[in-house]
């Protein structure tokens, strides 16, 4: 046939510009309603609007994300960092190391103006997290098959992190538990180190 099609998909009736994937989109404060790019192919796995509305309900229980600064481990298109931006946090440092998110990460910082508040490092997560970093807060969503949650946490330096899984975790020593819940298949967990206070607790 001659070439592929060209035309805006349509989805639920609505449509979806090219690049950009249905229910993708920043869902509050300063960006709200913008439209994320996705990261083509099936190797990276977006979080879900609604699992993403939980995670920053939760988060919004127990801190202020106001001048926080945060890490997007494993970051695919940067959506879960990019939503903690427009609800005010300060500054954002996304790692990926799948070459086919990076344009997409750098695409979606650019077409918001959050450029010259975040940074992207092409590197595995697990590389990163052995160089001393801190973090207010490190929002982790990793493949389904990930099992290396020991090595993660026990590097990670972070006064609250998010951890997305398919399982219950069990956290290394030094880490507590916070508030856990299941959304459909995902568990989302959230994790502080042992006799930390976070800044802007509630």
């Amino acid at each position: 046939m001659g070439g592929a099609d060209r035309r805006p998909r349509f989805v639920g009736g609505h449509r979806t510009p090219e690049g950009y994937a249905a229910g993708v989109r920043v869902i509050a404060g300063s960006h709200r309603g913008r439209r994320l790019r996705a990261v083509p192919g099936t190797g990276t796995r977006p979080t879900s609007e609604r699992v993403r509305e939980a995670i920053f309900d939760v988060l919004g229980s127990l801190v202020g994300l106001e001048g926080m600064t945060v890490v997007d481990l494993f970051a695919g298109s940067g959506a879960l960092g990019i939503e903690a931006l427009s609800r005010g946090a300060a500054s954002l440092v996304l790692v990926e190391n799948a070459p086919a998110a990076w344009r997409v990460i750098d695409d979606n910082l650019r077409a918001l103006g959050l450029d010259a508040r975040a940074s992207v490092v092409r590197q595995d997560a697990l590389r990163f997290v052995e160089r001393p970093h801190h973090f207010d807060l490190a929002l982790c969503d990793p493949p389904y098959g990930f099992a290396a949650w020991e090595g993660l946490l026990s590097r990670l330096d972070a006064t609250l992190a998010v951890l997305e899984s398919g399982r219950p975790l069990e956290l290394p020593e030094g880490w507590e538990s916070v508030r856990n819940k299941h959304y459909g298949g995902t568990l989302v967990t959230v994790v502080r180190p042992l006799g930390a206070r976070q800044k802007g607790t509630r």
